[in-house]
């Protein structure tokens, strides 16, 4: 029977149904953060593909297309903010599904990490341009860990804030830094394509001129993790009027990445040279403004960088905090993540707690000395993980719709042998680095380039998963473990903060 408060005021109790496809493609896009990718990843991929980095970015989309394809599949039949754990578990089995929810949240927890990071380093540079290089005899270095960090805090306590009022607000900030952020970024690139000096070659978009297998391989997972997020739209579902808007605003968004990333490789190295990019590392898209505009033009994209960082860890926020209360729901964690906020409908708990743990890992990640190294380390140790949880959902996608083989040629195709083809190519990516990064050291430090690290927080992320499961499993007897199902979306009454959950339907 409901609680004199839900009768009171019912509609808080629920996650509230006002999202349509600009939000979804909002979310999405936002999340992906093409500026913020384009502006501090480049310069990674040249440092593995060198000029072929467009080629790899094509490359890398064709596994990703099949992945959200598989998505959009599964999202028709079983809309749910929980999408691959919800998936997974339903068609593999508990402890796959289980493991897929653990790590989109522990990688995003840790994306949040070090993206605060990157936006302190974004915002040091721009008051840089304003002038301002001290601050109380503290140096305002943008290439400093510790003072981005401490500088990228006070933003994800802000972006937080933003997000506790509920997906809508949330959105509609975004839409009107992705129009500012795209404007930028396309009237600069599209100038630099213009007046490069860089001549332009084919063999920008042939993938067989990347150096090495190994190169080849190194680039294709930091590709990925350039192209994550755009799933973000899927974890709105309780939110959205309709669940074919989420795969709609998906797609949208991760078409325009695409168009975009190609646009950002191209112009990037028609004005620069290898060297040049990989020098300039995150900076390199201030360094394209200074080199194409007279100040106050040449910080505008310094500024959409800056909308972008902002914007990315936002919209990491949202889908986070939604992804562990769809798990809180099949009591696989604690009925904190599911307390929803009795004003705006947002799990509010979940969503600080996410903060709260971000925050924690970022200040502790002040060891590692430079951010150079730190975006590296985060990149290639996240991407072994998105990898694992694409390929786990795909998979899913491909056994739960097998009966199309049987169906024609077009159903088996987009059920099961593209969903089935891009989780054996990004399985076979990730098997492939692990063993490269078991040979590559004699010995273990922290650095981006020792292998035995680059596999240590990827273990970490698995066993830390094993663990919480057998937990959820046995002490706190999730039935989950026992059905495989992931509570449906509108079985249950979400509750409010203070009450218990109560049990969902069989």
């Amino acid at each position: 029977m409901p609680s004199a408060v839900q009768q009171q005021d019912p509609g808080p109790a629920r996650m509230r149904r006002s999202l349509g496809v600009k939000d979804g493609v909002a979310i999405a896009a936002s999340s992906t953060a093409a500026t913020t990718s384009i502006g501090i990843g480049m310069g990674s991929l040249a440092a593995y593909a060198g000029r072929q980095t467009p080629a790899l970015l094509l490359l890398a989309f064709v596994p990703i297309l099949g992945i959200a394809l598989s998505y959009a599949r599964l999202n028709r039949t079983e809309p749910n903010c929980g999408s691959g754990y919800t998936w997974v578990g339903r068609s593999i089995g508990p402890w796959p599904g289980f493991l897929t929810g653990w790590v989109v949240l522990v990688g995003n927890v840790i994306f949040m990490a070090y993206t605060g990071a990157v936006t302190g380093s974004v915002v040091l540079q721009f008051l840089n341009k304003l002038g301002l290089y001290s601050l109380l005899g503290l140096r305002l270095d943008p290439s400093s860990t510790g003072i981005s960090t401490a500088v990228g805090l006070i933003a994800l306590v802000a972006v937080t804030l933003t997000a506790i009022t509920g997906v809508r607000a949330a959105t509609r900030l975004q839409l009107w830094l992705l129009v500012f952020e795209y404007a930028v970024l396309l009237v600069f690139c599209g100038y630099a394509l213009v007046i490069g000096d860089q001549p332009f070659s084919l063999s920008w978009l042939n993938p067989f001129d990347i150096a090495s297998p190994q190169a080849l391989a190194q680039g294709m997972v930091i590709a990925v993790f350039i192209y994550w997020g755009w799933d973000a739209a899927f974890s709105v579902n309780e939110e959205t009027r309709d669940a074919s808007d989420a795969a709609r605003g998906g797609m949208i968004a991760l078409v325009a990445m695409l168009g975009l990333f190609l646009i950002g490789a191209l112009a990037f190295q028609r004005v620069m040279s290898t060297e040049e990019l990989i020098r300039n590392g995150p900076q390199a898209l201030t360094f394209l403004g200074g080199k194409l505009a007279p100040e106050p033009w040449a910080s505008l994209p310094l500024a959409a960088l800056m909308c972008s960082a902002f914007a990315s860890l936002q919209s990491s926020v949202i889908p986070t905090a939604r992804g562990a209360l769809a798990m809180a729901r099949d009591r696989t964690l604690g009925t904190v993540w599911q307390r929803v906020h009795p004003r705006y409908g947002s799990p509010a708990v979940g969503t600080l707690l996410i903060m709260a743990l971000a925050a924690l890992l970022a200040v502790l990640a002040v060891g590692i000395p430079e951010l150079n190294d730190m975006i590296l380390t985060a990149v290639n140790s996240i991407g072994l993980t998105v990898a694992l949880y694409y390929g786990l959902t795909a998979l899913a996608c491909a056994v739960r719709f097998r009966g199309s083989l049987r169906q024609g040629p077009v159903r088996a195709l987009r059920d099961v042998v593209v969903p089935a083809a891009s989780a054996l190519a990004l399985f076979g990516l990730g098997g492939y680095l692990v063993r490269y990064y078991a040979t590559l050291s004699d010995r273990f430090e922290p650095s981006p380039d020792n292998g035995w690290f680059m596999l240590l927080l990827p273990s970490l992320f698995i066993l830390a998963g094993l663990a919480t499961a057998a937990w959820a499993k046995w002490v706190r007897r999730a039935p989950y473990f026992t059905t495989g199902r992931g509570t449906d979306a509108d079985a249950i009454t979400l509750p409010m903060d203070g009450e218990a959950a109560p049990l969902p339907r069989a």
